[in-house]
This record gives structure tokens, sequence and C-alpha cells, in this order.
């Protein structure tokens, strides 16, 4: 990267006595600034380990500006939220010095953005790039904190000594700084910090860089020109404070426009989301994503923004591309502990507004992350009270301008608006609501109304008066209380200890309205959570990768009716704020959470949540309870709340790595046994298994049906089995391909377990080879009671062999083998042995038994069609058919009318099954 070539390239090291490498302190210089500004916060240190800030860094468009329009009077809210209009054409960084479009030299540059349009970022990059040689046209850079400069205050010092104590191997070059010319560049970072007089009234003229003096009066003098006027000098800051340095010292104003070019976005996501995971996930059983995965994340977040939807809009500002990024790598990628959805949406918050105050000058030192909180959280909270995520300006407006009473708070109100409303609100780009605006992303809306709960800052007028009149009668209460004492010994006035005690009774009762408030916002919380209108909806999870990879297949018309909008994450948002973690982080950005109001806030909705978290809950919801519970990271809270779940049921979930985190975590230190935990079609692995483990061992029915585990699985399974702690008593594991190498394993877990007695491996691919396995080492176990290997392809052979060591199994009473391969001859077989087995186990293999009905043929028939559409229909039809020949055959050699009626009755139900097989939809 090359910063212009107007510049002479003889160098000033020369007063040195070296014409062509810097000196020693110039270099150490160097490699102290690159050891500095490398250091990445934790929030970034997540992408992996070879992330860092050269390998991924995507300039944001910066658009120039003139003084004409940046003198503008204020506009409307739709016009501030305009893109930047094409006027003067975009500047690259390489640019930012070269002569104007008079030729004369650039020697200050300003650049402005509005917050979470990446300022901070160029400039770390900036300086990177000059530590290793990327800015050939600076042979020295001295970077200035604009918060650090103001947290000196008007302690006199000067700039020989601001440069010294910051950077101390530049005292052996600070003599040549004033003969360094244009090639020496400063960079003043956040100038909003700053309290800047050029009022020479106000800040008299000094061009001595030794002359001590307050940080801000040599700064003044610096970009006068009036000390060292050849310097280089760039400074960045927020729209609101760009009138502080006038203009006349200006030589160039440039607007940072965040990434207003789609490509940019994708280049960003293409960047970040292709860096190698650190490693694995909590526990270690975390898998890293692909390469594919990684690509195909990349490719649906690309179509996204292709489509124009309202995630471009938002990822016009760069700091919310980090946002989709962590949310992605959070469902996705391998999850660090203790990492949760709300630490991510503190974080990102932290990362933009920490020590931000919404203006220096304001004696108050208000945080500009309260102030969002007071009003983007009350537009947020009403929003969600009145299920709605389109605002017009009105609504805008009047959350902003609510009891503005002074001058003083009507700056603060515009300052905010120039430099943190777009943060918030992004202008709606679908059909049907242009005009209108929205919150950047939909979960912010969530979160910043969960914030402004539990920042105790939605107060009904009742509740403001009762506040004001508690402190008040508190204040005055001891003292009055002991004037009235006095006065009712001396007097017997019979009202006097009436006053006495109502004073004491004040406080109580606005102390119980305070208590029954927050009981309010519990129950509407638990009320959010449990809604039964979204009881049919996809778990939040999926729906936040939905929100940010797009929907596949047909979108919604936008002449139909709106459905309703869902505020699920509202509740969990709100366990999460309260969270020790989250707490202390908001307390930097200004926004204190109490450890008594926590306390008293977790009490209310653990009472609220005893009460209806006891229904039973679809699988989905109950997920979403789990994920609070997650956010919420209280373990006792959790164990108290879920101590009555006796159910695990999240059959047909989606059980991602994350998932399986989330429920590890919330229910693995538990202390009471599950019934029974259902996992049936939930696209499990072997490291979902390994992750779930905990969990495991607190069940007595496990259910892992339709799964596609393979061999591996029956590794962690023979594990499971194996562990001292295995109370599991009914296992089914049935439509998974564990083919005879699982069984292997399996077998050996059977021999060292002392609790299971029903198992299941219905359609599991044993074939010959495994039911031969399991005939030889089924004796090794002496508790089973029942085994299902019915649809297993197995031959009579196979089948008889293990039908003979069931009947010898001392604990075994029933073993399913129909729909395997058996000819009419070997069913017959079994028929005839099992009518001779007396007091051993039963052998299921038909619908009949002799010339009756089996009193198994319901379990058959539930069965089929349970697993319906997941068998082969073809294969099933054939089995069908034979199932129903038996039934023939038993009704022509009996005579008994009962036993014909029954013979017929079940011959009707398996017919009726057979012909929906047969049908055009099947």
């Amino acid at each position: 990267m090359r910063w212009g070539c107007y510049l002479p390239r003889a160098s000033w090291y020369s007063g040195l006595g070296r014409t062509s490498q810097p000196p020693e302190a110039i270099q150490r210089h160097r490699r102290n600034l690159a050891e500095w500004f490398i250091r990445l916060p934790r929030e970034e240190r997540q992408f992996g380990p070879t992330f860092a800030l050269d390998t991924v860094h995507v300039d944001p468009v910066i658009r120039e500006s003139t003084p004409d329009e940046l003198l503008l009077p204020s506009a409307g809210l739709a016009q501030e939220h305009q893109p930047p209009s094409a006027g003067l054409p975009a500047l690259a960084l390489s640019q930012l010095f070269d002569p104007d479009a008079c030729g004369r030299r650039v020697q200050t540059v300003v650049l402005y953005g509005t917050v979470g349009t990446g300022k901070s970022t160029l400039v770390r990059k900036m300086v990177l790039d000059w530590c290793y040689g990327r800015l050939p046209a600076f042979e020295l850079l001295i970077p200035f904190s604009c918060e650090d400069l103001s947290s000196l205050g008007p302690t006199p010092t000067s700039l020989c000594q601001l440069v010294a104590q910051r950077y101390t191997p530049l005292k052996e070059v600070l003599p040549l700084m004033t003969t360094a010319g244009s090639r020496l560049l400063f960079v003043l970072h956040g100038l909003e910090r700053l309290n800047l007089d050029f009022r020479l009234a106000g800040t008299g003229l000094c061009s001595d860089p030794e002359e001590p003096g307050a940080p801000a009066a040599i700064m003044v003098n610096l970009l006068r020109k009036y000390m060292l006027p050849e310097a280089s000098i760039l400074v960045t800051t927020r729209p609101s404070a760009i009138g502080r340095i006038p203009s006349k010292y200006v030589g160039r104003y440039g607007e940072i426009c965040g990434f207003s070019d789609t490509n940019l976005q994708k280049l960003y996501f293409q960047l970040r989301l292709n860096q190698p995971d650190c490693g694995d996930g909590a526990g270690g059983a975390g898998v890293s994503a692909t390469p594919a995965q990684r690509d195909n994340l990349v490719q649906m977040l690309s179509r996204n923004l292709e489509g124009h939807h309202q995630i471009a809009a938002a990822c016009f500002l760069p700091s919310y591309c980090w946002l989709v990024c962590a949310t992605l790598h959070f469902l996705h990628a391998p999850t660090p502990a203790g990492q949760t959805l709300t630490s991510i949406y503190t974080s990102f918050l932290r990362l933009n507004f920490s020590g931000e105050t919404l203006e220096s000058t304001d004696p108050s030192n208000l945080s500009l992350m309260a102030y969002a909180a007071r009003t983007m959280g009350k537009l947020a909270y009403q929003g969600v009270s009145s299920r709605k995520t389109y605002f017009s300006e009105e609504d805008v407006r009047g959350c902003l301008e609510a009891s503005i009473k002074t001058e003083e708070e009507f700056q603060l109100l515009h300052v905010f608006r120039r430099d943190a409303l777009r943060f918030f609100l992004a202008p709606c780009v679908e059909p049907g609501h242009l005009g209108t605006f929205v919150f950047t992303v939909p979960a912010m809306q969530e979160y910043l109304a969960a914030l402004y709960i539990v920042l105790g800052l939605h107060k009904t007028t009742l509740q403001r008066v009762g506040k004001e009149v508690t402190e008040v009668v508190g204040r005055v209460g001891e003292d009055v209380s002991l004037v009235l004492g006095i006065v009712a010994k001396l007097l017997p006035l019979r009202i006097l200890p009436v006053l006495f005690n109502l004073l004491k009774v004040v406080p109580r009762v606005f102390g119980r309205m305070v208590d029954k408030s927050r009981e309010a916002v519990a129950q509407a919380m638990v009320l959010e959570m449990f809604r039964e209108e979204d009881y049919y909806n996809d778990d939040v999870l999926d729906q936040m990768g939905a929100s940010i990879l797009g929907v596949e297949g047909p979108r919604r018309h936008p002449d139909e009716p709106p459905e309703d909008e869902v505020f699920e994450l509202f509740p969990i948002f709100m366990g999460g704020l309260l969270s020790a973690h989250n707490r202390a982080v908001l307390a930097q950005l200004g926004c204190p959470i109490k450890n008594l109001d926590a306390l008293e806030n977790a009490q209310a909705i653990k009472k609220k949540l005893g009460k209806l978290g006891r229904q039973v809950l679809p699988p989905s919801e109950l997920l979403d309870h789990l994920f609070f519970h997650y956010e919420f990271q209280n373990q006792r809270f959790s164990a108290e709340v879920l101590s009555s779940l006796r159910q695990l049921n999240l059959a047909g979930v989606r059980m991602t790595p994350l998932k399986c985190t989330v429920v590890a975590a919330v229910l693995g230190s538990g202390r009471h046994a599950l019934d029974e935990v259902n996992l049936a079609s939930c696209q499990l692995d072997p490291a979902g298994l390994r992750t779930l483990m905990p969990v495991f061992l607190r069940a007595r029915k496990l259910g892992l049906q339709l799964n596609s585990l393979g061999p591996e699985a029956c590794r962690d399974l023979r594990d499971l089995l194996l562990h001292d702690q295995c109370q599991i008593t009914t296992l089914r594991l049935s439509n998974n391909p564990l083919t005879a190498a699982g069984v292997s394993l399996l077998m050996e877990g059977l021999v060292g377990n002392t609790s299971l007695t029903h198992l299941s491996l219905l359609h599991t691919g044993l074939g010959d080879e495994g039911l031969e396995l399991l005939a030889a080492q089924l004796d090794r176990n002496q508790q089973l009671q029942e085994l299902n290997v019915a649809y297993n392809g197995a031959g009579d052979t196979a089948a008889l062999a293990l039908a003979k060591a069931a009947w010898e199994h001392p604990s075994l009473e029933l073993l399913h083998l129909y729909f395997n391969e058996l000819s009419s001859e070997g069913r017959q077989v079994l028929r005839d042995l099992g009518g001779t087995a007396e007091g051993k186990a039963r052998v299921v293999a038909s619908l009949t038994e002799g010339t009756a009905v089996s009193e198994y043929w319901s379990v058959i028939l539930s069965e089929v069609q349970r697993n319906l559409n997941s068998w082969d229909p073809a294969r099933v039809r054939r089995h069908l058919e034979l199932l129903l020949r038996d039934l023939e055959d038993s009704r022509g050699a009996t005579l008994n009318p009962w036993r014909k009626a029954q013979l017929l009755r079940v011959e009707g139900e398996f017919r009726a099954l057979l012909e929906q097989l047969k049908g055009p939809g099947s």
C-alpha cells in the first residue's frame, strides 16, 4: 500500500548518520507498536488460532465530503438513514493524503463515521501496516488515543513528554521531530473524547514541542499547524464532533461509509468464516466444521445478501458483519465453555460502546450505552409489548423525545441521533413496509427490550411516584418518628401513634408495589416463553440461523396476511442478562444491574417458572426452555426449576453440536433420574452422543431411533453401557445403520451392564452375521428381557440360532424376528419349536401362532405404521403380503368361528396398510 507519491524520498534519518535504514529506535518503536496493536480482544480470538487482522481486514468505503455538506441542517430520520450520495468519488486509503482537487498539499485528514462503521479497526490496520513497512510515505507514525489524553485533564505536559511517556524508544529521536516534515504522521483517534478550544482566548499559541501545556492545548496547536507545521495528521471522530476543528485547518474530510458495497460484505464473511476453528468445544466433544461446511455457510449467506434482504441493510455497518459472523460461529462451530448468545450480544456492545460517553462536554458524563438502553430499549420494549417490529418515524421520535425538557437534554439527543441512531435502527427494505424503520437485526430488538426491563427502566406512573414518596419518607422517617415519640409521651394524643405507624407502613406498601411489578414482569416473560401460538415453530436457534442464512424455498407473497411476530428470544435474553458475566460487562458500559435486583428478579422468575414450567411442552419449545437456563448460567436456579422434569422429549429437533452442549450443560449436572430421554430423528452423530453422555447417565429409557448412527457410534454406546452410573433399562436404536460391526461393540457393553432389560435393534442392518453374533454372546448377559431384531434381512439359519439362544436365556421373555428374510418353512420351524418351549422366551416371527392370531399382532402393526415413511416401500409390501398369506392359511386351517373373526379383523387392518402403500401418494 502506498500513501502518496508527492513526497521527496530523501530520508530524514541523515541527521543520525544513516541514509537508508531507520535508526534502531524507530525499529524498536515499530516492534512495540505492532506488539500492542496486534493484540485482539477475546471476542476476536474465538474465530480461530490463525485469525489475525492482517488476514481478514476489509477496508470500508470512504467517501470524500466537503465542509458545505457538514454544515447542512439536521434532516429527518428518513434522510439521516439514507446511504451516502454519489458526490465526490470514494477514497482509497492510499489516497487520503494525495493533493486535493486544486493541487494543494493535504496535511490534515479528518475521517468521521457513526458508531460501528469501523473507525477503530481502520486505525489499528493502518498502524500495523506502518509497522510492517507498508506505508513508505511516512518514516515515523505516532498514534494518540484521545481517550487517553482526556484522562490527563489539564495537567501540564509537553508534546515531547507525551511521546516519550508512551513510546520510550522514541526518546532518542525526539529532537528530529521538528525536521521530519510531512513524513511524520500523528494519528489522533476518537477526537470526540477531547474538548478542544480553538479560540486564542481559550488556547494560546505555542510552537515549542517541549513547552508544557494541557494535552488539549497541545493538540489544538498541532491542528492549527502552529506546532510542527509540516507534520501530517490523521483524525478520526464521530460526526457530532466534526465541528470542534475549524474547517480552515482541515485539508480533507472523509466519511467512513462502512460496507455500502455488497461485495465488501461477502468478502468480509468469506475471510472470517473460513478461519480454522480453535478446536473442540466444551468438554472436548466438539467437532470443527469442515471446509465444505464453511463454504456452504458462506454461499447461503451470499445468496441472502444478493436477495437485497434486510440483512444486507444491517451489514452496511462492519460491526454488524462481525455480529453475523459471531452468531454463525456460535451456531455452527464448537462452543467455547461459558459462551452464550446473550454474552455475544453483550460483548458486541462492549466492543462498540466500551468507555464511550454521549458527550464529553456534558458534566453528567452519561454513558452512550446507558442512553441507548433508555431510549432504544423503550422503543424495543414497546414493540415487543405490541408485537410489532416495524416502527414509523413518529414511533421513533416519541421514544427519543419523551421527557426532554431542557436545552442540555436536547443537545444530548442531537448527539445521539448523529452518532449512534443508525447503529440501532435501519430503514426497512421489505416490500409493503418502505418508509418504516426496523432494528438493525431482529434479535437486537429483543435484547434491548430485555435490557430495558432488567435495568428497571420500565416503570408505571404509580411506581415512579411511589419510589419518590418512599425515598422522602425514608429520609425523614427516623427524625419524625423520634419527635412523635417524645410528643406522645408528653401529650396523650391518640392520633400520634397512628401517624407514627403510618410512617412505618408507607415504605412497606411501596416496597410491595415494587415486588408486584417484578412479579408482573416475570409473569409476562414466562407467558412469552410458553405461548401456545409458538408451539409448532422451530426452536430459537434454528430461527436465528434462518434469519441470517435465509429460508430456502418460496417466500411469502407481500400481499398475504402477515404472520404474528414471534419474540421467543426476549425472555431468553432476560435470563441471560441476569447472569454474573453479562452483568459485569454491562457495568463496564455504564448499565449496572445491582446484585440484589438480579436476585429478586431471579426469584420472581423462578416462582412463575415453577408454576408454568411443569406442563408438557412440544420438543422445540422444550429446547427453548432449556436454552433459557443455558443463557442464565445458574446451575442452582436451573436445578430447582427443572427438578420436576421427568421426560426429555426432543424428538425431531435437529441436534446440532451447540444444542447438544446446551442440553448437556443444563441437565448433565442434575441429580434426579429422567424416566425417558427421546432423541429420535435428531440427526445425532457420535460427537453429539459424547456431549450428551452426562444426560444419558440420568436416563432410564433412551430413544435414539432414526439418527443414522453407524458402527462408530456403538463405541460410545458401549462406553455408556459399561459406565458404573448407567441406569438405562430400555435402549431403542431402531432405524440406524449399526451393522454387524456395531453390534459386536454393543455386545461388549451388554456383557458388563447390569441395568438394561429392553433393547431394540429393529432395522439396523445386522444381517445374518449380526444375528449370529448375538446368538453366540447372548448368554453372557443375564438381565435382558426383550430383544427386537426385526427387519434386519436375516435368513432362516441365523434367525433359528438366535431363537435357540433366546430359549436358553435365563431372563429373556420376548424376541422379535418378523420382517426378516424367513421362508415359510423357517417360520413354521420357529412356530413348532416355540410351541414346545413352554415357560421360555416368546419368539414373534409372524402374525399367527398356529391357527390363532398372535397376541403381538398390534405391536407389529404399530411398528410398521410408525416407520412407514423411513422404510423401503417395496420391501415392506413384500413382507406384508407374506404376513397376509400366513393369515389366510391360518384362517383356512381353523373351524373356530371366533378365531376366524379375529383373523379377518387383523387381515383387514394389514390389507388397509398394504393398500395405503400401493396408493398414488405412497
